[in-house]
């Protein structure tokens, strides 16, 4: 396994400090200014498993409070909200310095059998052939500030192939809809509930961005742009092995008043919809002080 497969598993493994209270990393995420939402949402999602051994999450609802310091821990606290003859049901509050910067509502069931259906797959390019992201970076590092290069072109945990890839610094104005492969960088061997965490981590990776494709603008190529995940929403539908290949088919049917929302699903090499994701997200100009 390569260290940065590694050291999202570390990142992970979060500390029991007392019963329904954990401790978990700080640093080591995708953004050394802030943490990342993901990284937030994969920890209190393992904080929540900690405490409910025999069922799995289907789905959980998430707000961004504050923004993460990634130069301290994050303390997770984790309220048992119900435990039912199928449902379980818990909260947990991410802290850190004695404030809430996220909390989280996760909802765990028995498995059952019932009726089923879901949409298709969309029909679009394999992964096999599609650059990673990190090589499309690695061709622009030299073209970006000495401060920002280190930072943009390292190793990432997830690796990620678009499928119609823009300019990453002077996109086009294009459609909303935005089709992904992702999956963990190397072969893991974890338990069910780790592949949760991991893909709930990575779910947070490009659907943000949906909202900026119609109007030709990234974090990199427009100053005046400020932007945040404010809340997150996944429903996991099935059994996920995320070091394999996934399909992220994203879109965005709603931009204005400083936000953006944003949708995803999320589908194995098999054609099965294994989760499905919604976000909206702060997206607009910077404010000036007068």
């Amino acid at each position: 396994m390569t260290n940065v497969a590694r050291q999202l598993l570390e990142l992970l493994d979060i500390e029991q400090l007392e019963i329904d209270l954990f401790r978990g990393i700080g640093s080591g995420g995708e953004t050394t200014t802030r943490i990342f939402g993901g990284h937030v949402i994969a920890q209190a999602l393992m904080a929540a498993y900690r405490t409910v051994p025999d069922r799995m999450c289907h789905s959980l609802h998430a707000y961004f409070i504050r923004p993460g310091d990634p130069k301290v821990p994050i303390i997770y606290q984790v309220d048992h909200s119900r435990d039912g003859g199928s449902f379980t049901t818990r909260r947990v509050v991410a802290i850190q310095h004695g404030k809430q910067i996220f909390n989280m509502a996760a909802s765990f069931q028995t498995d059952e059998e019932s009726w089923e259906h879901q949409h298709k797959m969309p029909e679009v390019d394999g992964p096999d052939g599609l650059k990673d992201l990190r090589e499309r970076r690695l061709e622009i590092a030299d073209r970006l500030p000495e401060a920002l290069r280190e930072d943009f072109a390292r190793e990432r945990d997830i690796e990620i192939r678009d499928v119609a890839p823009l300019d990453l610094i002077h996109p086009e104005i294009a459609d909303d809809h935005h089709n992904i492969w992702f999956r963990v960088s190397r072969p893991i061997d974890v338990p069910p509930a780790l592949h949760h965490c991991l893909l709930a981590y990575a779910s947070d990776m490009a659907l943000l961005s949906s909202s900026y494709r119609p109007h030709g603008i990234t974090w990199l190529n427009h100053k005046e742009l400020m932007s945040a995940s404010l809340d997150h929403a996944m429903w996991l539908h099935g059994p996920i092995k995320f070091d394999e290949w996934h399909l992220y088919s994203m879109d965005s049917p709603f931009a204005g008043k400083g936000r953006g929302f944003n949708r995803g699903m999320i589908f194995n090499m098999a054609g099965d919809l294994v989760a499905s994701v919604a976000q909206e997200g702060l997206v607009r100009r910077l404010r000036t002080k007068d």
